[in-house]
C-alpha cells in the first residue's frame, strides 16, 4: 500500500484493520503482506479500510457520500509489473452515481490501465449534482456534494469555462479530453491535483461571498493548473507510480510556487477578477515571503527538499525558519516573468519558457532545476545561472524591483 502523497509521509496501511488471505498470509513491513499462491492461478486478498478522513487525499465515507482516494484504498502487487486495474463498487441502493477518470466498462465498474493511474482516480459516489459544459474541445465536469441549495452553480460554470480558456491559451493545448472538478461542499479546504481531476473541499456557500467565492476561484485555478505543471511536467524526480519511498527535489518552487502565481494570472487573464483583486492576491503572495523571518533562513530549494519533515509538519519554531515554497516560489515565479520579458523587450514571457520546458522535458523523463534554469536562459536569451543561484540556493532578499517596472506596480513596505 502507497506510504505518501503530497510529499507527506501519511502513513495509510494504518487504516488497514484487517487483511485475510490464504492460509500463510502475513504482514512482513508496515504498508506490505506476503500472500502465498500455492500454485494457484489467483489468490483472493479481503481487507477493511477505515474510511473516516474529511480530507482531499484521504478516504470518506458516511449515509450521504464516499470519496475514495487511490493511495489510501487500493493495494497491489510489488512485483513491479505494470498491469491493468478493474474496480467495481457496490453502491447502498438509495445512491445512483459514481464518479471516477478512469474508462468506464460497466455500471459503477471502471478499469485503469496501470497502478498509476488507478491511484491517481479518485471516486466520489452518492448523489451529487452534475455540471457539465464543453471547453477548448474537452468536457469538462462540476461535481458537488452538498450544494444544499446555497452553491450558485450557474456561475461557477461560467467562470470556469472562461477559467479553462486561459489556461489553454497559456500551455497551447488542453490535454485531456475530460476533466472534472469534485468539489466536495464539507466545510473544509485544500485541494489535490490528479491527471485528469481534481479533489477541492470548500465550504456550500461560499459563492454566497465575493471573498469566500474568490478563495474558491484560485484555488481552482490552482488546481486545473498542476494539469500540465506537476502532472505532465514535473520534477524528475517525483517518479510516477512511486509512492512507497520519499521522493527528494529542489524544484517545488517550480512544481508548486509557480502554479500558485499562474493560478492569480490565470483568472486575472479569464476576467473573472478585477485588476485589483488581482494586484491584492500578488500582494498577499509577497507579503507572505517578506513577512515571515525564515526567509532568511532556509532557501526555497531546501524549503522544497526537506517538505518531507518541516512544511506539513511545522513546530513553534517553525515560523522563524522555515518558507514558504508556495509563496516564495510563486514571487519568484513572478520574478522570473518579468526578467525574460525585460531580457527581450516583452517578446516572450515565463509562458514561453513552460512551454518549452514541457516540450522538451515530457512526463516520462521529467526535468532537473539545472535543466529548467537552461530552458528559461534560453527563453530569456541571457543566461540566468547566477539568478536562480541567488533565487533557489541563498537567502538574499528578492529584488522587485524589475518586476515594479515590467508590470507597473509598486511594493510599500
Amino acid at each position: 500500500m502507497a506510504v505518501w502523497t503530497a510529499y507527506v509521509v501519511r502513513e495509510y496501511a494504518q487504516h488497514v484493520e484487517r487483511l485475510d488471505g490464504p492460509p500463510g498470509t502475513t504482514k512482513i513491513r508496515k504498508n506490505r503482506w506476503k500472500v502465498p499462491a500455492n500454485g494457484a492461478a489467483s489468490v483472493a486478498v479481503r481487507y477493511r479500510l477505515y474510511a473516516n478522513s474529511m480530507h482531499v487525499q484521504d478516504n470518506y465515507v458516511d449515509e450521504e457520500f464516499a470519496l475514495v482516494n487511490g493511495q489510501p484504498t487500493f493495494l497491489t502487487l510489488a512485483d513491479g509489473v505494470e498491469r491493468p486495474h478493474e474496480v467495481k463498487l457496490e453502491l447502498p441502493r438509495a445512491w445512483r452515481t459514481s464518479v471516477t477518470a478512469m474508462p468506464l466498462v460497466a455500471p459503477h465498474t471502471y478499469r485503469a490501465r496501470d497502478y498509476e493511474e488507478l491511484i491517481d482516480s479518485p471516486i466520489v459516489a452518492g448523489n451529487p449534482a452534475r455540471h457539465a459544459f464543453e471547453s477548448e474541445g474537452a468536457a469538462i465536469r462540476l461535481v458537488n456534494v452538498g450544494e444544499k441549495g446555497a452553491w450558485d452553480a450557474a456561475k461557477t460554470v461560467a467562470d470556469l469555462r472562461k477559467l479553462v480558456r486561459a489556461q489553454r491559451d497559456i500551455w497551447g493545448a488542453f490535454p485531456v479530453a475530460e476533466y472534472t472538478f469534485f468539489n466536495i461542499l464539507s466545510g473544509k479546504g485544500g485541494g489535490m491535483e490528479h491527471s485528469a481531476c481534481t479533489v477541492m473541499m470548500a465550504s456550500h456557500d461560499a459563492t454566497k461571498r465575493r471573498e469566500t467565492y474568490l478563495r474558491w476561484l484560485n484555488l481552482a485555478s490552482h488546481e486545473l493548473f498542476h494539469l500540465w505543471n506537476v502532472k505532465r511536467l514535473r520534477p524528475g524526480e517525483l517518479t510516477p507510480g512511486e509512492y512507497e519511498e520519499e521522493r527528494y527535489t529542489p524544484s517545488l518552487g517550480i512544481a508548486e510556487g509557480f502554479t500558485t502565481y499562474y493560478a492569480a494570472v490565470a483568472l486575472r487573464r479569464a476576467g473573472v477578477v478585477s485588476e485589483d483583486e488581482y494586484r491584492e492576491e500578488l500582494r498577499r503572495q509577497v507579503e507572505s515571503v517578506q513577512a515571515s523571518e525564515g526567509r532568511k533562513v532556509q532557501t526555497l530549494a531546501e524549503s522544497s527538499f526537506d517538505t518531507w519533515i518541516k512544511f506539513y509538519r511545522p513546530s513553534e519554531n517553525s515560523a522563524r525558519t522555515t518558507i514558504s515554497y508556495y509563496s516564495k516560489g510563486a514571487a519568484v515565479g513572478m520574478l522570473l516573468d518579468a526578467r525574460i520579458r525585460a531580457a527581450t523587450n516583452g517578446a516572450k514571457s515565463l509562458d514561453h519558457a513552460m512551454r518549452l520546458a514541457l516540450e522538451r522535458y515530457p512526463r516520462e523523463r521529467g526535468y532537473t532545476l539545472d535543466e529548467f534554469q537552461a530552458v528559461a536562459s534560453e527563453t530569456a536569451g541571457t543566461d540566468l545561472t547566477d539568478w536562480f543561484r541567488r533565487a533557489f540556493h541563498t537567502t538574499e532578499e528578492l529584488d522587485y524591483r524589475e518586476a515594479e517596472r515590467v508590470f507597473g506596480f509598486k511594493l510599500t513596505r
